[in-house]
């Protein structure tokens, strides 16, 4: 009997084993199949004529072919190689889709984009494109098609193999140029400034005084932080006059609420009431140094977009070579873009080099609406709200169809979200003429206007100095971004591109009056009213999302800057650098940790009288050179003495029961 239970255990072990090696094998083989191919060759339907794609040591491709049609074609092709699951999850959230992937639990997501339209939007700028850019955008479609004509299912990526088991028979659809330009809207949506300081300060402005309120976020520093623009001849001061209505923006508004001095609620005090600012973008840096400074005599850019952190990275990096550079096929380029957008969007080609950091232009502005019924009030009539219908499919349940309201100004935010419905209930009146007490919410948003800066991105990409690269900003409508430049010839320079509101009254901190004529917009900045700047006598710029320009510049972008730390710090290493710089001393300055914590709580610290471990801690710091590496246990020490001291200044105010309970 023992000796039969021990064959039995022997061939349960075998089958255990071979099932193991098996399931093993097959997870394998599952998770391999979607890998890109990387040698040989592969058969793309439409190409002209041979690309060669080569993979660096990290997977970089490299594309060279003859045609710019051919070399999209192939972009997209090994975009979807890469990438093709990111791309239909983004193209699902850009159209307001999740729940076709995973049911009723993002129907909610869906509503809110959809109540905004980036979809709609996306497909109206199709229209607006040059044949040119139109032709680029069809070939990367054309590209990623061929990819995925045969493949399906795991094959494709493995994201599909486990969507399977929730949406059975899912079959991505081809892509189109509308799929492409639409994750601009998301973009835009991400770096766009107004909406979130709008409700802040309506929400805040329900428990903290005039005084807390200017407390929490004081102004720009103007006195001590640096301004990006410092010449105001190279830029547009002689244009005093031409935005006389952005440049006569009056504190109306603010004044009706009695909170004119109220700066805005920046991302930096929202990171330290919020615990801290670890895994969201805290930041984005660039500078400029121009050869004058440098010990090759050529200018050096670097650039961080500092954007959150996500799985994937949100950029995937590629470069995209003609064989012949002529004007027939007029790029030679490499950098990083999105995956399921052509081109480069950040980068350098033989000749320019260019880098973007957040302007955070103030270019969203909350109207309060009284509706009733379908109709909304415009002065003393009442006016049709555009009202249209739309069905999400949901993966598992019943079709839903949404009705989805606008304004003049914009679709109700609050028709989508209570949260929005809930701030036009508490948000102060800054008219007497009200007859409703819970208005609804409208947005508008310059990203709801249909723009061109898909065709700036191609633009941007073969530009060959200076005034090129500030033809194809001109048509980069959004996000407004700094847009920082250096190129072979030993110029840097600057550019502040995207459609600016112009104001009739107030300067978009606080919901306005959607019925009250006084308020709205008369247009948009006229481009060569931004700022720019070429070649500074300083011989270097520092863009770090810090203030653009001073106060009394002409023309309004935002009063939301940072503090300007991030800035300072980098003009301090700059200005006072004994060598001139290389390549290997301008990526060691990028790389920088120290914190503007240290020099201020440091010697605070330093003068407090402290016992046993905490005096143990102090010792930390004796020597320490502030930087805020990984392993440093000295950083570890002071930034958690700053979260309690950023916890103890301001929670005791701000998240008591009342505001908890209100959101």
């Amino acid at each position: 009997m023992r000796r039969w239970i021990g064959r039995i255990a022997l061939v349960l072990l075998v089958v255990l084993l071979v099932a193991l090696v098996a399931g093993t094998g097959f997870a394998v083989i599952t998770v391999r199949s979607s890998f890109p191919q990387t040698s040989g060759e592969a058969t793309v339907p439409g190409l002209s004529a041979p690309v060669e794609v080569r993979r660096d040591e990290w997977g970089i491709p490299n594309i060279t072919a003859d045609t710019a049609e051919d070399l999209f074609r192939a972009q997209g092709y090994v975009s979807a190689q890469d990438r093709f699951w990111e791309m239909d999850f983004r193209r699902h959230v850009t159209s307001g889709r999740l729940s076709e992937l995973f049911g009723d639990s993002q129907l909610g997501t869906d509503r809110f984009i959809r109540t905004m339209g980036w979809r709609r939007v996306a497909e109206q700028e199709l229209e607006l494109l040059d044949e040119e850019t139109m032709g680029y955008l069809e070939a990367y479609a054309d590209g990623v098609n061929a990819y995925l004509a045969d493949r399906s299912g795991s094959s494709l990526s493995l994201e599909y193999a486990v969507l399977g088991l929730q949406v059975s028979g899912y079959e991505p659809e081809p892509w189109t140029p509308a799929d492409s330009v639409a994750w601009l809207k998301a973009m835009a949506w991400n770096l766009a400034g107004g909406l979130s300081e709008e409700v802040q300060r309506v929400v805040w402005s329900l428990y903290l005084s005039e005084e807390q309120l200017a407390d929490v976020d004081p102004p720009y520093p103007f006195d001590r932080a640096p301004v990006i623009v410092t010449d105001l001849t190279d830029a547009t001061a002689a244009r005093a006059g031409a935005s006389t209505a952005s440049a006569a923006r009056t504190d109306a508004w603010a004044a009706a609420n009695s909170l004119s001095g109220l700066a805005a609620m920046s991302e930096r005090v929202r990171g330290m009431l919020g615990g801290g600012a670890a895994g969201s973008g805290i930041g984005s840096n660039s500078f400029a140094i121009s050869g004058a400074l440098t010990a090759s005599g050529l200018p050096i850019l670097a650039n961080d977009p500092h954007l959150a952190p996500s799985m994937p990275g949100i950029w995937t990096q590629v470069g995209l070579h003609c064989r012949t550079v002529n004007d027939a096929c007029p790029f030679d380029v490499s950098g990083f873009s999105f995956s399921g957008f052509p081109g480069v969007v950040l980068g350098h080609n033989q000749r320019i080099a260019w880098g973007f950091t957040n302007l955070a232009a103030d270019v969203q502005d909350i109207y309060l609406e009284d509706v009733q019924g379908n109709q909304v009030r415009v002065g003393s009539r009442m006016e049709d709200l555009d009202v249209r219908t739309e069905t999400i499919q949901v993966a598992g349940g019943d079709p839903v169809t949404i009705r989805i309201r606008s304004t003049s100004h914009g679709p109700l935010l609050s028709d989508a979200d209570d949260w929005y419905r809930w701030v036009g209930g508490v948000a102060p009146m800054p008219s007497e003429d009200v007859t409703t007490t819970s208005p609804d919410v409208a947005l508008q948003w310059t990203a709801l206007q249909p723009g061109l800066t898909a065709q700036a991105v191609f633009l941007i990409d073969r530009s060959q100095d200076f005034d090129d690269f500030r033809e194809a900003a001109r048509r980069f409508d959004g996000p407004s971004q700094n847009m920082l430049y250096a190129d072979v010839d030993g110029h840097i320079g600057y550019q502040a591109p995207g459609l600016i509101p112009i104001r009739r009254t107030g300067d978009g901190k606080w919901p306005v009056p959607g019925w009250d004529a006084a308020y709205g917009w008369d247009g948009f900045v006229p481009f060569e009213d931004m700022p720019w700047m070429f070649d500074p006598e300083d011989g270097y710029i520092v863009t770090a999302n810090n203030a653009v320009v001073t106060e009394d510049y002409p023309v309004f972008l935002t009063d939301d800057w940072t503090l300007g730390d991030r800035a300072s710090r980098i003009v301090d290493l700059i200005a006072g650098a004994a060598d001139p710089f290389t390549v290997d001393s301008a990526a060691a300055l990028a790389f920088d940790q120290h914190s503007p914590v240290v020099d201020v709580l440091a010697p605070a610290l330093e003068r407090l009288t402290l016992e046993g471990t905490a005096a143990q801690a102090m010792d930390l710091l004796d020597g320490w050179d502030g930087q805020q590496s990984a392993d440093s246990a000295a950083a570890a020490f002071l930034n958690a003495v700053w979260s309690h001291v950023a916890a103890n200044t301001y929670n005791d105010e701000l998240f008591h029961a009342d505001f908890l309970a209100d959101g």
